[in-house]
């Protein structure tokens, strides 16, 4: 048997030293000996076929598991497997093109600022879904303030209830002209110390951490201000497209952004539910930023109770069909309560009208 060096191998393949030792360990490329004494890893020339084949799935940016199925497989079953792969990559990346535009033309420095009169309607509901024995879920729909929160751990219901009540008093003050966010940064504040007070708190101490997401919107009578912290998600539906306005912030989000993990997988990942960010960790940063709006766009805040059961094409169908906010969250609650209902569920959806009066908030 012809055996090659790990750097000769590395070379004929056109995979680094460094990328071979990790296959190894990943059990994607085994070398066909290793020495005994030095550890020096050796291959076969016949194994140029299959890293070669790594190298160029790598190249397509397939994931690592994914790489090693396709390995597994006979040359027509890999093909198709191959296929199917690809037509999801061009299926995100169409969705991403739509986003990237949606994007552009909401930052865009030159676009005219809408100055019509505009106002919101909203509706809110919340539901304990039908598996878990309490609702930890918090939500708020008021003058300017619309929230969600979902608590978690011993104190996750109260926790909740503090992190909206704590922005719920914007509701009743007057927002300064150009300073909305240093406000909102103080309201977080305020959130957090909340939480933490709570997680101290000898009546809901525990093994589990108490804590709390937050994500809500700011209505300043021309622009939403956003405020965002955990996996409780922002969406707005635009000229029939639905947009994620939001970033979870958890282990797996983070490993799809640095490419370890597909969408697909993070479904299903054992910790998909872990936060990196929350209320009730020590000095939590929260997304703040101002958004444009628009006549017509419709807006859903959620807890993940919906975005773990019902696929963004779900959301999207329910939020398009529905003819106004409160048929539009009783038939998202409804869905992940179809689905099996294993969380706890919360929706607010709000409409952006044109009105002939005075630009503010009020109830469908």
């Amino acid at each position: 048997m012809d055996m090659l060096t790990i750097g000769a191998f590395a070379k004929a393949s056109r995979l680094s030293p460094k990328a071979l030792r990790l296959y190894d360990e990943l059990d994607l490329l085994r070398p066909a000996r290793v020495d005994p004494d030095t550890g020096y890893r050796y291959y076969a020339a016949g194994q140029l076929e299959q890293a070669r084949l790594v190298a160029w799935l790598r190249r397509l940016g397939m994931p690592l598991a994914r790489i090693r199925q396709v390995c597994a497989l006979e040359p027509g079953p890999a093909a198709r497997e191959i296929g199917a792969y690809w037509a999801g990559v061009e299926a995100e990346t169409a969705a991403r093109r739509d986003l990237a535009a949606f994007l552009v033309d909401h930052l865009s420095p030159s676009r005219e600022k809408d100055t019509r009169m505009l106002e919101l309607r909203y509706s809110a509901l919340s539901d304990t879904g039908l598996v878990r024995a309490a609702n930890q879920d918090s939500v708020h729909a008021g003058a300017r303030v619309l929230a969600v929160a979902d608590g978690c751990g011993p104190g996750g219901a109260p926790a909740s209830t503090a992190a909206v009540g704590a922005l719920a008093f914007l509701d009743d003050e007057p927002l300064p002209a150009g300073g909305v966010l240093n406000l909102l940064e103080d309201a977080v504040d305020g959130a957090a110390r909340a939480v933490l007070d709570l997680a101290q708190d000898p009546g809901t101490a525990g093994v589990d951490a108490t804590g709390s997401t937050l994500t809500a919107l700011v209505w300043t009578g021309s622009q939403l201000a956003l405020v965002h912290i955990g996996d409780s998600r922002a969406y707005v539906l635009r000229e029939g497209g639905l947009f994620r306005i939001t970033h979870d912030h958890t282990v797996v989000q983070s490993m799809i952004d640095e490419g370890r993990l597909t969408p697909e997988e993070a479904a299903t990942h054992p910790q998909r539910s872990l936060l990196l960010k929350a209320l009730g960790t020590a000095a939590p940063v929260a997304d703040l930023r101002l958004h444009d709006v628009r006549p017509g766009d419709r807006y859903l805040l959620c807890s993940d109770g919906l975005s773990t059961v019902v696929p963004d094409e779900g959301i999207e169908r329910l939020l398009a069909a529905a003819p106004d906010p409160d048929a539009a969250v009783r038939s998202l609650v409804a869905a992940a309560n179809d689905a099996g209902g294993p969380d706890n569920v919360s929706c607010v959806v709000a409409d952006v009208i044109e009105t002939a009066g005075r630009a503010g908030l009020r109830f469908a």
